[in-house]
């Protein structure tokens, strides 16, 4: 073979061909090479929550600002996905916000944040299935069941569903009452086991954890028991009134007919 190049292997240096073949045992790391890798693994494993939250909290900040819902197609670390039907939403903590309670019961009532987290709080880990398509799996929330504060509200008799309304001024869910009282329906105060950034719904967001998550609204302000199932927002654009994710999604629930 006429080549100026060296054979494959071969040191330039001592014209000795090296060991690399399959059969032969690799070059030994050195101590200084095997610390640098290990530390440089263990920075990764140290600087990944941070990372990811980073990233989370940019992709929320452009979500927020955009009107278009493109950043919602932007992947992230954490595999929630951003989405706004509005082009901003109104910032609400603990002094300014409120969750009101009424329509078809007998005691109305509005609560502050502190009032929700001094309920006795349920926490649920389940998989969140967007409609979309992604998913997250093992996700915990943590808040008040639905069915507690419809309970606290003496529900009458003709009722037969629920609205919720958000302080995004456009968005808008409905469960029929039987679902609405579901042990798994919450009024979420947290998730992932911390309080509820703005991004994911905060300071208090609908759960609905059989059903896919367009039906857990965000940024929940009111929920008015109703005579009748109100459509949603999505539902009036086409989407399901029953949401249930069922088994053909990967998921043990059982569908509700």
């Amino acid at each position: 073979m006429n080549s100026e190049q060296p054979p494959e292997g071969q040191d330039t240096r001592t014209g000795r061909t090296a060991r690399t073949g399959p059969d032969e045992p690799g070059r030994p790391l050195g101590r200084r090479v095997l610390l640098g890798t290990l530390g440089l693994g263990a920075l990764g494993v140290a600087t990944a929550p941070t990372l990811q939250r980073g990233l989370e909290s940019f992709l929320a900040g452009a979500s927020d600002k955009d009107p278009t819902g493109l950043t919602g197609l932007l992947p992230n670390g954490g595999g929630f996905r951003y989405y706004s039907v509005t082009s901003s939403v109104p910032r609400k903590n603990a002094e300014t916000y409120r969750l009101t309670v009424d329509g078809l019961v007998d005691r109305p009532a509005s609560y502050t944040l502190a009032e929700l987290r001094a309920l006795p709080q349920t926490r649920t880990v389940r998989d969140v299935q967007c409609v979309t398509g992604w998913r997250v799996l093992d996700t915990p929330f943590e808040g008040v069941r639905l069915s507690r504060l419809l309970d606290a509200a003496r529900v009458r008799p003709t009722a037969g569903a629920v609205r919720f309304t958000c302080f995004d001024g456009a968005y808008s869910e409905s469960l029929t009452l039987d679902q609405a009282r579901r042990a798994d329906v919450l009024v979420a105060l947290r998730m992932r086991d911390e309080d509820l950034g703005h991004a994911h719904g905060g300071p208090a967001r609908l759960y609905v954890a059989p059903m896919y998550f367009y039906k857990s609204a965000k940024w929940l302000s009111g929920i008015t028991v109703t005579e009748d199932v109100e459509p949603g927002y999505w539902e009036e654009r086409g989407y399901d009134v029953d949401a249930w994710v069922g088994r053909s999604n990967g998921r043990d629930d059982e569908p509700t007919d």
